[in-house]
């Protein structure tokens, strides 16, 4: 069974607003390692639809980007990629697939078969699929600034405190700090 992990980028006062943080090469290796290490992407639907109207025309090589932003827009676009929605059925983007059914059997299903792991990337899901138990462990990319604005990480959708056991913190010349934790309790 692979672990399903929570990865986002968040400022110091918690916004995971997609349009702050430090959007550089080092942001976009970090990213296109994890997305290597893991066997899956996991998204929400509106998350899933940013994503989609961005990244493949990235991948192709039809929009100018550096070679480490057009690297993780390759990964990204060879990973399966997993959705949840209630709203929408069809997802044309390339080895996109609709979870289906109960979400907890569901994502635990697609736990089971990807040993590799799953990377979840979507804010209101992953609350969502903590209050079920299922994710395993967070990678946070902490970024060295203060909003003052949201959406925040998690928007206060969880039911009681999560502890969390540090794996490791690794900073980055940039100044943001990559943090890896697991599950406590």
């Amino acid at each position: 069974m692979g672990l399903l992990t929570f990865s986002i980028n968040v400022t110091l006062d918690g916004c995971i607003d997609h349009q702050e943080g430090i959007v550089d090469d080092e942001t976009h290796t970090h990213y296109t390692r994890l997305l290597n290490d893991s066997g899956a992407m996991l998204w929400g639907r509106t998350t899933y639809e940013m994503m989609e109207s961005y990244w493949p025309p990235v991948a192709r090589g039809e929009a100018a980007a550096p070679a480490a932003v057009r690297d993780w827009a390759r990964t990204l676009e060879a990973k399966p990629k997993y959705v949840v929605s209630s709203t929408r059925s069809d997802f044309p983007w390339n080895n996109s697939h609709r979870i289906e059914g109960d979400l907890r059997t569901a994502v635990q299903d697609l736990k089971d078969r990807t040993p590799e792991g799953v990377l979840l990337g979507s804010g209101r899901l992953a609350a969502g699929l903590d209050r079920l138990d299922l994710i395993d462990e967070y990678r946070f990319l902490v970024h060295p600034m203060i909003t003052g604005h949201g959406p925040t990480l998690y928007e206060g959708l969880l039911d009681s405190t999560r502890r969390l056991e540090l794996i490791s913190a690794e900073p980055m010349s940039n100044g943001a700090v990559s943090m890896h934790y697991r599950r406590a309790d």
